[in-house]
């Protein structure tokens, strides 16, 4: 009978301290459910807790109470997030393939060019200038994907990745007669996977939690994201109680009733929600894809 080998210490200790981080992300998660699901008296009386005196549904029923509006952003922040990414990943790909070409004259400089932005952009004003005056972009899906399409950081990141692919694989189908596109399309994307979905989920997470260009382009609350509409359900609130603190006429019941603290956790619950259901998918390429660069042979 085989007997069971005995775990060694280091192991142990180490498995222990990787149980201890687990929980130290864990809890504030946990902690925003309960929140959300708590009774607002509860939360004034006891604090926070990570189990709720009493569970009460309240906070997420008054952010939907209009659930037309509540879907439709997430209609649009689901658009503006896929479509955003799939055209994110696709540019910065193709640009990335170019300059990870040697044979291309010109990559150092398009290289620094892209660099220099990094550092120094058009600024704030130039932009909105731009994206309201002359392309006339304002409450359409364009102002929101547009300005969070590029990012030459993952451009870097994805040039490291394609030179680190065989040169052999671009000779022979050159050879065999495949052009550029061809090569990129057919040859290049297929092992670049885990860059590929690296730099897909991190734009993903970029374009789902934005509310800033909304701020500047968007006055058309059909085409309010998620993020902005929930900032804009939390002023509302703020503005209830600064008219209650000023002694403004409003219904006792319903100050009574207005749940600020567990509301504001419930519209955490809700941003992020499925942000932690789509991770798990992208998990086994994203810890490759960020150490890009990192082993040099």
């Amino acid at each position: 009978m085989n007997r069971r080998k005995p775990i060694p210490l280091a192991s142990l200790s180490i498995h222990v301290f990787l149980i201890a981080v687990s929980a130290v992300f864990i809890v504030p998660l946990w902690s925003l459910l309960a929140i959300s699901i708590s009774k607002e008296a509860d939360i004034m009386a006891y604090g926070y807790r990570l189990l709720p005196k009493q569970i009460d549904f309240h906070a997420y029923a008054y952010i939907f109470s209009t659930p037309a509006v509540i879907w439709n952003a997430y209609k649009v922040t689901i658009i503006m997030s896929l479509a955003g990414s799939i055209l994110s990943v696709l540019m910065i790909s193709m640009c990335a393939y170019a300059l990870s070409r040697k044979d291309f004259a010109y990559r150092r400089g398009v290289t620094f060019f892209l660099f220099f932005t990094m550092l120094f952009n058009g600024g704030l004003v130039p932009t909105y200038i731009l994206m309201t005056n002359y392309l006339k972009l304002q409450n359409t899906y364009p102002a929101l994907i547009i300005p969070l399409m590029g990012s030459v950081w993952f451009l870097l990141l994805m040039r490291t990745f394609f030179q680190q692919l065989p040169g052999a694989l671009v000779e022979s189908a050159t050879i065999d007669g495949a052009g550029e596109f061809r090569i990129y399309w057919r040859i290049i994307l297929p092992l670049s996977t885990p860059v590929m979905a690296t730099i897909g989920l991190l734009q993903l997470l970029q374009y789902w939690n934005s509310w800033f260009q909304a701020l500047l382009y968007i006055s058309d609350k059909e085409m309010y994201p998620l993020q902005y509409l929930l900032q804009v359900i939390l002023r509302n609130m703020d503005e209830i109680m600064r008219s209650m603190n000023q002694g403004l006429s409003l219904q006792a019941a319903e100050i009574a009733s207005l749940p600020t603290e567990s509301a504001r956790m419930a519209m955490a619950v809700l941003s992020i929600g499925p942000m932690l259901m789509i991770f798990p998918f992208f998990q086994k390429y994203f810890v490759k894809g960020l150490t890009v660069g990192s082993i040099k042979e």
